[in-house]
């Protein structure tokens, strides 16, 4: 087996991609160890000292890590990790814990919300999962949407640069009704 490894904007987060099928559908978030519990692979990379986060996407895994370690160091760990998952037959998630969808809304503002989802879909999350993250629908209110980031995106210098400049932009541009843009805290 064979684990490519690629940068991301956010220089405490890696992604692995293993070669094949991480999660069949949608994406999990795994923000801390303790919440790591449904999860095999996410238990087995929480194991490797100094791993703060853990993030499935289709194809990818992103992996955070705390500030004072260094990636020479704990990367090895982490690719063994993976391997040993692979190899062991385990799943990745046990049960039916595949999600990482938006969030419902309903009320009068369910035809904005719709198209503030489609365009989230479309526009942002195929791009925001190339550099290993994800970004679903939280609310919207009083013309404020808040989105929740996950992955890569999750404490990323450069994430309120994309949020303001890229998300917001385009959101505002193709629905009035949007007037900002802000992230939710996990």
């Amino acid at each position: 087996m064979f684990i490519q490894t690629e940068s991301t904007p956010n220089p405490a987060t890696l992604k692995f991609l293993p070669g094949q099928t991480v999660l069949g559908a949608g994406t999990a978030d795994f923000p801390s160890a303790d919440t790591a519990g449904p999860s095999p692979l996410a238990t087995r990379i929480f194991g490797v000292e100094g791993v703060t986060g853990v993030f499935f996407g289709t194809d990818f895994v992103t992996v955070t890590k705390q500030e004072a370690v260094q990636w020479d160091h704990i990367k090895p760990a982490i690719l063994g990790a993976i391997m040993e998952h692979y190899q062991s037959g385990s799943p990745v998630m046990e049960g039916d814990q595949e999600g990482g969808g938006h969030a419902a809304h309903d009320g009068p503002d369910e035809g904005i919300v719709s198209q503030i989802k489609e365009l989230l879909d479309t526009r942002v999350r195929p791009a925001v999962a190339q550099d290993g993250g994800d970004i679903t629908f939280h609310g919207f209110d009083r013309g404020i949407v808040y989105l929740h980031m996950q992955g890569a995106c999750a404490g990323c210098p450069s994430s309120t640069l994309t949020l303001k400049m890229g998300i917001e932009n385009l959101l505002r541009h193709y629905i009035p009704e949007v007037v900002e843009v802000r992230p939710v805290a996990a």
